[in-house]
Formats: C-alpha cells, sequence, structure tokens
C-alpha cells in the first residue's frame, strides 16, 4: 500500500511538472515569449481565452465544493429533501446570459484582432501595384525547405530568411507541392501556403527582442505535409533597417560581381557543381533554384538543410545521404557523385559568401565626409 502510494505521488509530481515544463520555450522559439505587434496581439488573446475558462472552472468547482460541503449526510440527515429550482427564471436567465457575456468579451477582440493582421492594404498602391515603401517578400514553401524572395529588390534566398525590425514586413504565401503553413512563433502567425491561391499577412518584429534573441528567431511548417514535415524549418534574422538595407546591396553586389572560389578544391568543386547541380540550384541572388533552394550565401547560412550545424562535415553528410537526414526529399538520388567530388563540392559551397565589407566602406567613406562637412560648418 505504501509503495503504491509513493508511486501516486511521482506520477502526480510529475505531471505538474509537466504541466509547468510545456510552457517553456527560448526566446527566438516561443509563442509565449512575443517578439512583435502580432505576435503580443496573440499572446493577449491566449491569455483572455485562458483566464475565462479559469473564471468558469473556478467557479464552478467552488460551487461544486460548497454544495458537497453543505449537503452531507451527516450534516443534514437522511431525510434532506434539497430545494427544487427546475423552472426557475431567474437562474435560468443568469447561467444564459453569464456565458453569452463571456463569448462576447472573447469575441470582441479576436474578431477585431483577426481583420486587423489581415490587413495588407499598405502592401499595395491605389492602382493596385507592390508598394515600393513597403517590405514584401514571396514565400514559396517546399518539401522541405523554404524560399524568399524579395519583390522589389529582386533578391531571392532561402532557408535563411532577413528582415528589418520595427516595421511592417508583409507576406505572400503560396506553396509549390502541397499544403504547408508559415509560422514564426514569437513574431506570430501562422497561415497556411496553399498551391492554389496565394494568402497574405504581415508581422512586425521588435528591435529590443530581436537584440536580446541575438537577431535570430526560428520558423517552421505548421501544417502536416510528408515524412520531413518536422524538419522542415527555417531561420529569421531580424536586423536593424540600416543593416536590411546594407544586406540587400551586399547581395546585388554579388549578383554583380560573382563569386570565384579561392582554394583549388573549392575551385574543382564550382566546376564539379556547374557540371552536376546546377539544374536543380543556384548561385546568384536574383535566380530561384529550378527543383532545390537558392544556394547564393550558402557560406552564411545558420544551419545545413535546416536541421544540421553549419559545418563542412555535416555537408558531405548531408550531400552523400540526404535521405538518412530528411526522408521523401527531393535531392535522394539527383545526384551522382563519388566521394571526392562531394568533398570539393562541399568546400565550393562553404565559401559562398556574401561580401559583407564592402558597406563598411561605404559607411566608413560616409562618416569622413560627414566629418569633413562638420569642420567647414564650424569654420
Amino acid at each position: 500500500m505504501k509503495n503504491s502510494w509513493t508511486k501516486t505521488k511521482f506520477y502526480m509530481l510529475m505531471s505538474v511538472l509537466a504541466i509547468f515544463l510545456a510552457g517553456c520555450g527560448k526566446e527566438n522559439l516561443s509563442a509565449l515569449q512575443p517578439a512583435g505587434e502580432i505576435g503580443k496581439q496573440q499572446f493577449f488573446l491566449i491569455v483572455l481565452s485562458i483566464s475565462i475558462m479559469l473564471l468558469v472552472v473556478g467557479t464552478v468547482a467552488i460551487t461544486f465544493t460548497i454544495a458537497v460541503l453543505k449537503s452531507r449526510r451527516s450534516k443534514v440527515g437522511e431525510a434532506f429533501v434539497p430545494k427544487q429550482v427546475a423552472g426557475n427564471h431567474k437562474l435560468e436567465v443568469i447561467w444564459t446570459t453569464i456565458p453569452i457575456i463571456l463569448l462576447i468579451i472573447l469575441a470582441i477582440p479576436t474578431v477585431w484582432i483577426t481583420f486587423k493582421q489581415a490587413d495588407v492594404e499598405d502592401m499595395v498602391t491605389e492602382d493596385g501595384v507592390a508598394n515600393k515603401d513597403s517590405v514584401i517578400v514571396n514565400v514559396t514553401a517546399y518539401q522541405y525547405w523554404w524560399e524568399f524572395e524579395y519583390e522589389h529588390e529582386g533578391v531571392v534566398t532561402s532557408q535563411d530568411l532577413v528582415v528589418p525590425t520595427d516595421e511592417k514586413v508583409f507576406f505572400n504565401l503560396k506553396g509549390a507541392d502541397v499544403k504547408h503553413s508559415f509560422w514564426i512563433p514569437s513574431a506570430g502567425g501562422k497561415l497556411d501556403t496553399n498551391v492554389d491561391g496565394i494568402n497574405s499577412f504581415y508581422l512586425v518584429f521588435d528591435d529590443d527582442k530581436a537584440e536580446n534573441a541575438d537577431r535570430l528567431f526560428y520558423g517552421k511548417c505548421a501544417e502536416l505535409c510528408g515524412p520531413s514535415h518536422a524538419l522542415m524549418d527555417f531561420k529569421v534574422n531580424a536586423l536593424p533597417r540600416e543593416e536590411f538595407d546594407q544586406w540587400l546591396a551586399d547581395m546585388k553586389e554579388f549578383e554583380e560581381e560573382g563569386k570565384t572560389a579561392d582554394s583549388s578544391d573549392a575551385k574543382e568543386g564550382q566546376e564539379i557543381f556547374n557540371n552536376s547541380c546546377m539544374g536543380c540550384h543556384s548561385v546568384t541572388p536574383t535566380n530561384p533554384g529550378a527543383a532545390g533552394p537558392n544556394l547564393t550565401n550558402f557560406g552564411d547560412r545558420e544551419l545545413i538543410a535546416g536541421v544540421l550545424e553549419h559545418n563542412e562535415e555535416n555537408l558531405i553528410d548531408w550531400i552523400k545521404d540526404p535521405e538518412s537526414i530528411k526522408p521523401d526529399n527531393k535531392m535522394t538520388g539527383a545526384y551522382q557523385l563519388n566521394d571526392d567530388e562531394i568533398e570539393k563540392v562541399a568546400a565550393y559551397l562553404m565559401e559562398l559568401k556574401v561580401d559583407k565589407n564592402s558597406g563598411d566602406v561605404e559607411k566608413m567613406k560616409k562618416a569622413i565626409e560627414a566629418e569633413d562637412n562638420d569642420e567647414g560648418g564650424d569654420n
């Protein structure tokens, strides 16, 4: 008996801990630690709905407990007959009106916030064309990766989304094969990506929250889409507007100047890549991959295939046997390369980095010019 009670207490303790742990999460991944306007609104709805639920459950539990305690046989006797309230109009009005009021309290902010989040009027002008003053990202979901195209700049990347902070970022979502769902838990969402239509919405990334999260948030697919659905992740780099503009400029400069491999292995790998992999992948920032992700800035990315630590060893493992890492992916069986060729292609891909120093030179020039102007004004 004692052992049975000990086990019961243990399981009760584990259950309580599991409830609390279910609410734990990282700042860059948890919907309970919102990092933007939409996330905060959705968090408010979560708190509101849970508060109403707890109010109802608490009221019922207290009422039930009082009724049980007051109506104990030892207290009221064997012959006690409770007052019959069936058909009591006052009580019926009360327990009908209160739920209606609670539903209205929940419904009004829910409907208002839902329509507010779907308001993308700022994304287009009165003529119905894309507003050049807005940041618009066209998102295409594939099994099992993401492609991001910046509407006005023509820049295309994959797996790593780069956005400015403290302003609306508009998204046009579509699916390339099956239904997926675009979700950045910390910022807000989620919204389906359909094959037969485009869904649009916006998010705002708070700069202070982004800085606390080291400028990196995590995104996921929230719709079951196949065997590797759980591995269909992407990263979000939330940068101040100046750094975001500089990133776009670096990507465009990369397009103009191209990228030449440095090491001998990488040079051979580039040639192998051009002959074997170019049919599916692109390494220019203005072209989407025909069937696979755009690899322009692959060397700058956070993860390989969205799930592996970004290093050359993991990249070699991915190219050798992608099926063991992401089942049912489209890359399995696409390349017939030997081990030596794979290592050289990996060396080339790891060198695909956008030159971030060019922007620093321009900033330095502007700072010097500003300083000269100030000195001239003082004289």
